[in-house]
């Protein structure tokens, strides 16, 4: 390893020499560049990864200079899942970089792929702000580039995201939106009933018994065959224990739900906050009475 390092350090000094030194104004930022890739190469093997997140970026310079922009985004890149090991800004900051040149050469799925990776980044981080922010950006850019399920996969985080925190009208819209979409799609139509669900808990979130019965209304509509799904057939008792305010027949209709197919992380904290509203809602009636 301490080989590999010295080996990346000479690359290194030949290549800002080459950079401060005399030559034909082209020949010598190559020569530079390849060096340098040399050096970060040495550097990720040596899994230094600072030095090679930071080498990667001059290299990105040399290209800059010799005006290729594909190889200065794809340097990026490279400086960006380096810097991922140790400091996600300096990532993120890599990778706008590289979305912004892919967007100038009119490389636009390659931008989304990478607007992609700074939302998953800021996921990481716990940022749900900016991760909706990032993935949004992505599915505008894989929408105009016609990569529908990519588009979707980005739509999907958003409207998850939104509904953590609680914006669930935007969820609704979004999921509703896939489940059209997906009606026309003979790939895609088998996921419509789970997006529906999801819309359907969103609903539920809001706790409007009236606007959740008209929303079940309106995907029976859109899809015919969903009043016949066990999704359908929760939504519709879960409304009902809603407004019949019975937490007891509210946590039955989930865990019989659960039983058959088992709810993820996302929709048992929805279903949650569901059942709180609704314990809350018959305490304050018990105290009334």
């Amino acid at each position: 390893m301490g080989d590999q390092i010295a080996r990346a350090e000479e690359f290194e000094k030949k290549a800002e020499k080459k950079l401060n030194g005399w030559g034909l104004f082209g020949s010598k930022y190559e020569d530079a560049a390849d060096l340098f890739d040399k050096a970060a190469n040495s550097f990720k093997l040596a899994k230094s990864w600072d030095k090679a997140g930071s080498t990667y970026v001059k290299l990105a310079n040399c290209h800059l200079k010799l005006e290729s922009k594909h190889e200065a985004a794809q340097a990026y890149v490279d400086s960006a899942h380096c810097y991922k090991k140790t400091s996600v800004n300096e990532a993120i900051s890599c990778l706008e970089q590289a979305v912004n040149l892919f967007c100038e050469i009119g490389r636009l799925s390659m931008a989304a792929r990478y607007l992609k990776e700074i939302a998953e980044l800021y996921e990481s981080e716990q940022n749900i702000e900016q991760s909706i922010v990032y993935f949004e950006k992505s599915a505008d850019f894989f929408q105009n580039e016609e990569v529908t399920t990519s588009a979707n996969q980005c739509k999907q985080k958003v409207a998850q995201f939104a509904a953590q925190l609680e914006q669930y009208q935007k969820s609704i819209e979004i999921y509703e939106e896939i489940a059209r979409q997906s009606l026309n799609n003979n790939l895609l139509k088998y996921g419509v009933k789970g997006h529906l669900l999801n819309a359907g808990i969103c609903q539920l979130c809001k706790g409007d018994v009236v606007a959740i019965t008209n929303a079940l209304e309106r995907y029976r509509e859109l899809d015919p065959t969903f009043s016949g799904t066990r999704e359908y057939r929760f939504l519709a008792d879960i409304a009902a224990a809603i407004d019949e305010e019975d937490v007891v027949k509210f946590t039955d209709v989930v865990k019989e739900f659960d039983s058959m197919t088992p709810l993820d992380s996302w929709k048992t904290t929805l279903l949650l906050r569901v059942k709180e509203k609704l314990k809350a809602k018959e305490l304050e009636e018990d105290d009334l009475t």
